[in-house]
């Protein structure tokens, strides 16, 4: 085959009017240093606070490790890995991404178990949506917010009638390990079937079983339909504990701008508070008290009050927190639960010995209180649990006395008596939150002391067939304190009559 020398120019003028110059401008950095999870990077003079870089991918066709700038240092860059470690060595080359840490957000979420990057872990495909918000924001103005005016309903008697909980608070719940603080949640996220609240549960540092098992009961009563699921489990690095609550905010955040409320639990932040101690001391900042840095409070201010009631000007929506601390041993002037407690709007404090005296939910009334939901409370809560609190804080100091005494006066054992009632009939199962109008109907039998003379074993026996037979017999009771939200005169002697006519066939069954 001859070629002429002619054609030959002329191929060789076509590949030269084609040729592009292509250059990619990337500023890239070296390692110097890694081991902990930490890398020490040179020569990212530009690099940003909080911005994602790449380190090398750990084998063929897999995604490049993604590191977070913390430390921004003189000569060099402090940053903690996002992912596996092990391949990463001195001298490898680190690319900025010019992202700040983010998260995707929107719809495509909703009944989705993510990780704190936002990638799928429900095996379900991948996470179709073009919006990110970068996971740290700073929280809105007094501006742009408004006071605590709607309810949140948690479905837990306890809860509803003495410490409420409106949208747009933050609600601490604390206790020691295994009494049913993440058992509130699950149930608060039940109880918001039909409301249109959207809920995110945040899994920080637990057993990924206790996060399947917490999946599986959501989806089993069809909450996942509306529920999104950050999970950071404890064998997940240290940095992905620590973004995975303000992961979990930004997420939140992109409905509430739309005006949707929202509620989300961060469970629990102690161990968030220990991973960011792990990162800090790795990072060589300076140790303060119990060696955590001296921005833990900013760490965990920053994030709650990010939670608020935005004014109908920026749309109204809410977004309603609930952190959740386990202490040591019942001790809640702990560093960090003293930190929480004085950050939040409350505490819901879960007491050991209640718990395992069979008292479910373990809630000490004394030290719980809620500083804001009662402005939000349903006015019929209001007027039946009134003297709930008080009642039931006298009988645990009585009853502390009368361990002492055998002697007591009429007056002193009534209160007992009805004190007694009270604690059982606040006794609620797992998996059952309750509607407010058959709370209201069941506290108001207990107060006006219809169940005082009832055998204590019977007293939720009695709750159960009494709401059936309110269902049954008389629905127009608990429809009209749904629909208006208190109780009215003809109301109070509807209810009268029935829990009359109800109470007298369930004695005669009894004997």
């Amino acid at each position: 085959m001859n070629l002429r020398p002619e054609e030959i120019s002329s191929i060789i003028q076509q590949q030269i009017e084609k040729y592009e110059a292509k250059i990619e401008m990337r500023d890239v950095g070296t390692v110097i240093q890694v081991g902990d999870g930490i890398a020490r990077v040179f020569g990212l003079e530009d690099c940003m606070s909080m911005e994602l870089l790449e380190f090398p991918a750990p084998g063929e066709g897999s995604e490049p490790t993604l590191g977070m700038a913390l430390n921004l240092e003189e000569d060099n860059v402090g940053c903690v890995l996002l992912g596996p470690y092990t391949h990463i060595k001195e001298g490898d080359m680190v690319k900025r991404t010019g992202r700040i840490a983010s998260v995707p957000v929107g719809d495509a979420l909703i009944g989705r178990v993510i990780n704190p990057l936002g990638r799928p872990l429900d095996g379900k495909g991948p996470i179709v949506t073009e919006k990110f918000r970068p996971v740290e924001k700073i929280a809105p103005g007094v501006i742009s917010r408004k006071p605590v005016d709607q309810p949140l309903q948690t479905g837990l008697k306890a809860i509803d009638s003495m410490i409420p909980i409106g949208r747009g608070q933050r609600e601490l719940v604390l206790g020691d390990r295994q009494t049913g603080k993440t058992a509130i949640v699950v149930d608060t996220i039940i109880n918001q079937k039909g409301t249109g609240v959207i809920c995110i549960y945040v899994a920080i540092g637990q057993k990924a079983s206790t996060v399947a098992n917490v999946i599986q009961a959501l989806t089993e009563r069809g909450s996942m339909d509306y529920t999104i699921i950050v999970s950071a489990t404890a064998s997940e690095p240290a940095p992905l504990l620590y973004i995975a609550p303000y992961a979990g905010a930004a997420i939140a955040e992109e409905f509430v701008e739309q005006g949707r409320h929202v509620f989300i639990a961060y469970d629990d932040l102690s161990k968030q508070a220990v991973a960011y101690r792990e990162l800090s001391l790795l990072l060589r900042r300076p140790p303060g008290r119990e060696a955590y840095p001296g921005d833990i409070f900013n760490l965990h201010s920053r994030l709650l009050e990010r939670a608020c009631k935005l004014n109908d000007d920026f749309g109204g929506g809410s977004l309603t927190a609930i952190p959740i601390i386990e202490t040591q041993a019942g001790d809640v002037t702990a560093y960090i639960p003293t930190n929480v407690i004085s950050i939040t709007d409350g505490q819901i404090y879960l007491e050991p010995d209640l718990f395992y005296a069979g008292i479910r939910p373990a809630i000490n009334v004394g030290l719980s209180v809620s500083r804001v939901g009662g402005k939000a409370q349903v006015k019929a809560m209001k007027q039946v649990a009134g003297r709930l609190r008080l009642d039931l804080a006298q009988y645990r100091e009585l009853a502390a006395f009368a361990k002492f005494g055998s002697d007591l006066d009429k007056a002193t054992l009534a209160r007992l008596n009805r004190g007694e009632h009270m604690m059982e009939l606040l006794k609620q199962n797992q998996y059952v939150p309750m509607a407010t109008e058959d709370q209201v109907m069941v506290i108001y039998t207990g107060v006006n002391g219809y169940l005082d003379d009832l055998p204590t074993e019977k007293v939720l026996n009695f709750e159960a067939e009494f709401l059936k037979f309110m269902h049954q017999n008389k629905p127009e009771v608990g429809a009209s304190i749904a629909k208006t939200g208190e109780i009215s005169k003809d109301t109070e002697e509807n209810l009268k009559s029935a829990i009359n006519e109800f109470k007298q066939n369930f004695v005669s069954m009894l004997t």
